[in-house]
Protein backbone atom coordinates (compact mmCIF):
# COMPACT_ATOMS: atom_id res chain seq x y z
CA UNK A 1 0.00 0.00 0.00
CA UNK A 2 1.46 3.33 -1.06
CA UNK A 3 -0.82 5.60 0.97
CA UNK A 4 -1.46 9.27 0.50
CA UNK A 5 -1.25 9.92 4.24
CA UNK A 6 0.97 9.34 7.19
CA UNK A 7 -0.64 9.07 10.58
CA UNK A 8 -1.85 12.50 11.71
CA UNK A 9 -1.36 13.99 8.22
CA UNK A 10 -4.27 15.27 6.14
CA UNK A 11 -5.23 13.27 3.07
CA UNK A 12 -3.60 14.53 -0.12
CA UNK A 13 -5.99 15.64 -2.85
CA UNK A 14 -5.38 14.74 -6.48
CA UNK A 15 -7.40 16.18 -9.37
CA UNK A 16 -7.67 13.86 -12.38
CA UNK A 17 -8.35 15.78 -15.61
CA UNK A 18 -9.08 13.55 -18.59
CA UNK A 19 -11.77 13.45 -21.26
CA UNK A 20 -11.78 9.63 -21.25
CA UNK A 21 -14.30 8.31 -18.68
CA UNK A 22 -12.49 4.96 -18.20
CA UNK A 23 -9.16 6.69 -17.46
CA UNK A 24 -10.85 9.02 -14.94
CA UNK A 25 -12.60 6.07 -13.26
CA UNK A 26 -9.52 3.83 -13.17
CA UNK A 27 -7.18 6.50 -11.81
CA UNK A 28 -9.79 7.68 -9.29
CA UNK A 29 -10.37 4.12 -8.00
CA UNK A 30 -6.64 3.37 -7.70
CA UNK A 31 -5.89 6.64 -5.91
CA UNK A 32 -8.85 6.37 -3.52
CA UNK A 33 -7.85 2.80 -2.59
CA UNK A 34 -4.47 4.27 -1.64
CA UNK A 35 -5.83 6.97 0.68
CA UNK A 36 -5.96 9.92 -1.69
CA UNK A 37 -8.91 12.28 -1.97
CA UNK A 38 -9.79 12.55 -5.70
CA UNK A 39 -11.50 15.32 -7.65
CA UNK A 40 -12.54 14.64 -11.26
CA UNK A 41 -12.57 17.14 -14.14
CA UNK A 42 -13.54 16.30 -17.72
CA UNK A 43 -11.25 18.85 -19.43
CA UNK A 44 -9.01 21.85 -18.77
CA UNK A 45 -11.90 24.30 -18.57
CA UNK A 46 -13.66 22.13 -15.96
CA UNK A 47 -10.40 21.89 -14.01
CA UNK A 48 -9.92 25.65 -14.05
CA UNK A 49 -13.51 26.27 -12.95
CA UNK A 50 -13.15 23.86 -10.01
CA UNK A 51 -9.91 25.54 -8.91
CA UNK A 52 -11.49 29.00 -9.25
CA UNK A 53 -14.46 27.72 -7.19
CA UNK A 54 -12.10 26.85 -4.34
CA UNK A 55 -10.76 23.33 -4.95
CA UNK A 56 -7.13 23.11 -3.79
CA UNK A 57 -5.56 19.90 -5.10
CA UNK A 58 -2.04 18.96 -4.04
CA UNK A 59 -1.48 17.64 -7.56
CA UNK A 60 -3.32 17.71 -10.88
CA UNK A 61 -2.90 14.75 -13.26
CA UNK A 62 -3.82 16.20 -16.65
CA UNK A 63 -4.19 14.73 -20.11
CA UNK A 64 -2.58 16.84 -22.84
CA UNK A 65 -5.11 16.49 -25.67
CA UNK A 66 -8.70 17.24 -24.67
CA UNK A 67 -11.63 19.21 -26.08
CA UNK A 68 -11.97 22.85 -25.02
CA UNK A 69 -9.25 25.36 -24.24
CA UNK A 70 -5.79 23.96 -25.08
CA UNK A 71 -3.96 22.62 -22.03
CA UNK A 72 -0.98 24.91 -22.71
CA UNK A 73 -3.33 27.87 -22.09
CA UNK A 74 -4.76 26.32 -18.89
CA UNK A 75 -1.42 25.51 -17.21
CA UNK A 76 -0.32 29.16 -16.59
CA UNK A 77 -3.66 29.81 -14.86
CA UNK A 78 -2.96 27.04 -12.33
CA UNK A 79 -0.17 28.93 -10.56
CA UNK A 80 1.04 27.33 -7.36
CA UNK A 81 -0.51 23.93 -8.13
CA UNK A 82 1.70 21.01 -9.15
CA UNK A 83 0.67 19.47 -12.48
CA UNK A 84 1.84 16.19 -14.00
CA UNK A 85 0.80 15.26 -17.51
CA UNK A 86 -0.92 11.90 -17.86
CA UNK A 87 -0.99 11.26 -21.58
CA UNK A 88 -0.84 8.74 -24.40
CA UNK A 89 0.55 11.40 -26.72
CA UNK A 90 3.92 10.33 -28.05
CA UNK A 91 6.19 13.35 -27.97
CA UNK A 92 9.69 14.06 -29.16
CA UNK A 93 12.22 15.14 -26.53
CA UNK A 94 11.95 18.74 -27.83
CA UNK A 95 8.13 18.70 -27.54
CA UNK A 96 8.31 17.13 -24.08
CA UNK A 97 10.84 19.77 -22.98
CA UNK A 98 8.49 22.49 -24.23
CA UNK A 99 5.53 20.94 -22.38
CA UNK A 100 7.53 20.64 -19.16
CA UNK A 101 8.94 24.17 -19.09
CA UNK A 102 6.18 25.80 -16.99
CA UNK A 103 7.22 26.17 -13.33
CA UNK A 104 4.32 24.13 -11.97
CA UNK A 105 4.82 21.11 -14.29
CA UNK A 106 6.37 18.37 -12.19
CA UNK A 107 6.18 15.28 -14.36
CA UNK A 108 5.01 13.33 -17.38
CA UNK A 109 3.31 9.96 -16.93
CA UNK A 110 2.94 8.00 -20.17
CA UNK A 111 -0.30 6.11 -20.89
CA UNK A 112 -0.78 3.22 -20.76
CA UNK A 113 0.74 3.30 -17.30
CA UNK A 114 1.59 0.67 -14.74
CA UNK A 115 -0.59 1.28 -11.66
CA UNK A 116 2.30 0.81 -9.21
CA UNK A 117 4.50 3.24 -11.15
CA UNK A 118 1.64 5.77 -11.25
CA UNK A 119 1.27 5.48 -7.46
CA UNK A 120 5.02 5.78 -6.92
CA UNK A 121 5.19 8.94 -9.03
CA UNK A 122 2.14 10.50 -7.37
CA UNK A 123 3.50 9.80 -3.89
CA UNK A 124 6.94 11.18 -4.82
CA UNK A 125 5.42 14.39 -6.25
CA UNK A 126 2.98 15.13 -3.41
CA UNK A 127 5.60 14.44 -0.75
CA UNK A 128 8.16 16.85 -2.27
Amino acid sequence: MFGGTNEGEKMKTIMVVDDEPDIRTTVKTVLEKNDYNVIIAVNGDDCLKKVEDGEKPDLILMDILMPGTPVKEIIPKLKGIKVAYLSAVRTSEAEKEDLLKADNIVGFIQKPFDINKLLEQVKKIVCE
